[in-house]
């Protein structure tokens, strides 16, 4: 068989030309899967060898020609529609056309569905290392700033002081969400279609849960229709990534926000300088980080929109559907490193910080808490509170505040604030360190409930990088199982 004719193995001279050859091909794009339909192909002809579907003779001859494809790589295929197609172009090339027979009692339907999990599944690994990574460097960093007061916002408004280990933790936590999406996600990639056919299953006498095993996978997807045609395991997957990226974008956008304060000093590792501005350094892989949840968005939207309204079973269209979640996850997953990178090797300026966290009157709701505790009901203390803020100054000291204070209660209760309350209990309330290590309740920002939270935060490390390091341990060992069972062939 010639190199030009190799690529025409499928449908020999029907439909083997014309100008819509090159539209339908997605042989270049399957680079990515050329070493999963390796490993499909192998596992494949060991169980239809197994099965007594073919003989152990063809079996070597086939093994060892898919050795050498993988050896001379995918930029050495002979043409053909996909990569499936032409990695058995190549076999019967090295094999004759007995090698035709690795395709006995399967799709390329199914064949893909498997190849697109069985590579899907080490890049969603990669994607839940890399927050892992992130989680570290947030705990890391939190650990050094339990006493390391900060304003806090809302709105983008001064509102209550807290720490930067407070500030760093709810990413913290809120990346831990996004791990665990992603495990989750890994268990519904980690199910073999293998075996479905085109989607109504095969004649053949097919050990499905023995490919499944030998290829790594936790399960068989049961339904063969279903198993050949299910792309909801992609909408999943980028719904996870889109989602991990969203919150690493609030990340890279308050870092750019601080770094312009003056609180965080990024380093020049994570930075640029102008062109034509010397004197600048701009968080510029921080914006990039910020942008890459656009691109993750947008790539579910548009596997999405590729998955509506399709027909049941195997449609040409979902040739396009994986694409949107391999460059989501190669995006996300970058993004996801410069964050960590960003976070672990930034300086925070703790006197700039602590300068700033009484701002706007910062301290108002602990001055409120502060008068509710001698009884009067929360709204009175809100209201006497909030009357005096309207004249407070951020360069008014804490004596100067506690007299505004006196005049608002004045207005309200009609009598002397100091009636009410100790006079050092509220010019205490007015500090934001002390207003920090008062809010120790479950979860809040005092130096007490910062170290439960940073225990919660490496216990659940923990468990996520054991899970993780299983799933590597158990496709590895599959891939050392099937190794053995072909090397037993050639």
């Amino acid at each position: 068989m010639t190199e030009e004719s190799a690529g025409d193995v499928i449908r020999r001279d029907r439909f083997s030309g014309g100008p819509a050859r090159d539209f339908l091909s997605s042989l270049a794009a399957d680079e990515r899967i050329f070493e999963a339909d390796l490993a499909v192909d192998r596992a494949h002809v060991v169980m239809l060898t197994e099965q007594g579907i073919i003989d152990d003779c063809n079996a070597a001859d086939i093994l060892s020609a898919l050795d050498s494809v993988e050896k001379d790589g995918h930029a050495e295929l002979p043409g053909g529609e996909d990569v499936h197609e032409a990695i058995e172009a190549a076999v019967i090339q090295r094999v004759g056309e007995d090698g035709g027979k690795m395709h006995t009692a399967r799709s390329r339907n199914d064949e893909v569905a498997t190849c697109i999990r069985y590579r899907l599944r080490e890049d969603i690994l990669d994607a839940i290392e890399g927050t892992l990574a992130l989680r570290e460097a947030l705990t890391e960093t939190a650990a050094e700033h339990t006493e390391t007061v900060m304003p806090g916002y809302t709105h983008l408004q001064p509102a209550q002081p807290i720490t930067v280990a407070h500030y760093l933790l709810s990413y913290e936590a809120a990346v831990a969400r996004d791990t665990a999406r992603l495990l989750d996600a890994y268990g519904r990639i980690n199910q073999s279609p293998l075996g479905a056919a085109a989607f109504a299953g095969t004649t053949f006498d097919v050990d499905r849960e023995r490919t499944a095993d030998l290829l790594g996978f936790d399960s068989v997807l049961g339904n063969s229709m279903d198993a050949s045609s299910a792309r909801d395991f992609l909408a999943e997957t980028l719904g996870a990534l889109a989602t991990h990226a969203t919150t690493i974008s609030g990340l890279a956008e308050d870092l750019v926000i601080f770094a312009n304060k003056g609180y965080v000093d990024l380093s020049d590792d994570y930075s640029s300088t102008s062109s034509i501005m010397p004197q600048k350094k701009n968080p510029d892989t921080l914006e990039l980080v910020r942008g890459t949840a656009g691109d993750a968005v947008g790539g579910l939207s548009g596997l999405l929109t590729n998955l509506k309204g399709l027909p049941r079973a195997y449609n040409r269209d979902l040739q396009l559907a994986h694409p949107h979640a391999f460059r989501a996850v190669d995006a996300v997953v970058n993004a996801t490193d410069v964050a960590a990178g960003a976070v672990a090797t930034a300086t925070w300026n703790a006197d700039e910080l602590a300068a700033d966290a009484g701002d706007g009157f910062s301290t108002a709701t602990g001055v409120a808490d502060a008068l509710a505790t001698t009884g009067m009901p929360f709204r009175t203390a809100h209201e006497i509170v909030a009357a005096a803020a309207e004249g407070i100054d951020d360069a008014d000291d804490a004596a100067t505040i506690a007299a505004k204070l006196d005049a608002a209660a004045e207005g309200v209760l009609g009598e002397p604030l100091w009636t009410r309350v100790n006079r050092e209990t509220v010019e205490a309330a007015l500090d934001p360190a002390e207003s920090v290590s008062s809010r120790d309740s479950l979860g809040g920002p005092a130096a007490s409930a910062v170290e439960t939270q940073l225990d919660d935060a490496r216990a659940r490390f923990g468990d996520d990088a054991d899970s993780v390091a299983a799933r590597r341990d158990a496709l590895a060992q599959a891939n050392e199982k099937l190794r053995a069972e072909v090397d037993s062939y050639v």
